[in-house]
């Protein structure tokens, strides 16, 4: 493979002395088998998330991933590349994962001193989680193999994560692994032991019911319309200026916060959402970061008693000068970015 490709779609170098460490590995040796792994750590958790839709659920798959690597490498003959073997370990995990597994379920309204409006309806994946950007250094920006279909960012929106969790489990797996990672059909047929027209036609019906997706095809804005959007957005929403919020949203935007299942569609539902979150004259102080190559904020609530505690996180999709979807989380995230649970009070000024 060609040498400036990404991490995901490479192997150590040779003479990096692969096979003397798995020599060492199977006698024991946990650095050995940590030197042989470290580069796929990354990339195996992304593709455990792209999988799951959840970043708890992707963590623990991973370390049940390399659990298995570390117990099953006499097994390992190499005549398939160790990432190709790391990739069949984690792909089966995480099917596993999706058959046997009891998601978590849709959490009330708990919001207090809000009422929201009747929603436009009920979202049905109320384990949807975000990923920090940070996780994602291994994975963006790369030039991509020669069967991938998607742009790296694209691979990891939310729009797209969710767009897969709606896919039965086996077409996840052939979708992600042929369109998103480059793996060519028959070597995906092996890793899912399946036959080659089997995976072929998994992956003709995932295509098709990803295209039933309108939001995983938003158009993304480009930085300088991002970066223009995102401060008049945090201006808006820090100053409950709710004609100026919505004049920045799209026809057809769209607000969901999982776990909580409500779900509102269009700028009219969405205002009147936003209306109920400034009602009584609440405010927020937002707090930049980025999720899944999305713009996010840390959302602090002022309490008047100086500290302000965090209350969620919000992630932006964008569609050219406009947002086109919002998602709140919940606040048990803000660890995950780095963000404190409160923000400290802000000391007076010297006199």
């Amino acid at each position: 493979m060609a040498a400036d490709m990404a991490p995901e779609n490479r192997e150590l170098p040779p003479g990096a002395g692969a096979p003397d460490l798995v020599a060492k590995a199977r006698t024991g040796d946990g650095e050995a088998f940590r030197t042989l792994t470290e580069p796929y750590r990354r990339e195996l958790r992304v593709h455990c998330y792209r999988m799951l839709g959840s970043l708890q659920d992707s963590e623990d798959a991973l370390q049940e991933t390399l659990l298995a690597a570390w117990q099953g490498l006499e097994g390992f003959e190499g005549r398939a590349a160790l990432r190709t073997w790391l990739y069949r370990i984690a792909t089966h995990t995480c099917l596993n994962a999706l058959r046997t597994a009891s998601r978590r379920p849709a959490k009330a309204w708990d919001v207090p001193g809000v009422v929201p409006p009747e929603p436009t309806g009920l979202g049905e994946l109320p384990w949807l989680e975000p990923i920090p950007d940070d996780y994602l250094d291994a994975v963006l920006g790369w030039a991509p193999g020669p069967e991938v279909r998607y742009e790296r960012n694209e691979s990891i929106s939310l729009a797209f994560v969710t767009a897969l969790q709606l896919l039965p489990p086996r077409q996840i797996a052939v979708l992600i692994l042929c369109d998103v990672l480059g793996f060519q059909a028959r070597e995906v047929a092996d890793m899912l032991d399946a036959t080659l027209d089997a995976t072929n036609s998994a992956l003709k019906r995932a295509r098709s019911g990803l295209q039933g997706s309108q939001r995983s095809r938003d158009k993304a804005a480009s930085s300088a319309e991002e970066a223009a959007l995102v401060s008049n957005f945090v201006r808006a929403y820090e100053s409950a200026d709710l004609d100026a919020l919505v004049a920045l949203l799209t026809d057809d935007v769209f607000i969901s916060m999982p776990p909580i299942p409500f779900e509102y569609a269009g700028r009219d539902k969405a205002a009147g959402f936003c209306a109920s979150l400034f009602g009584g004259g609440r405010r927020f102080e937002l707090v930049p970061t980025r999720a899944n190559g999305q713009p996010a904020f840390g959302a602090y609530l002022h309490t008047g008693a100086g500290e302000r505690p965090g209350v969620g996180l919000l992630v932006l999709t964008m569609r050219g000068d406009r947002i086109a979807a919002m998602a709140r989380f919940e606040k048990h995230v803000l660890s995950c970015f780095g963000l404190p649970a409160v923000l400290a009070a802000t000391a007076p000024p010297a006199c």
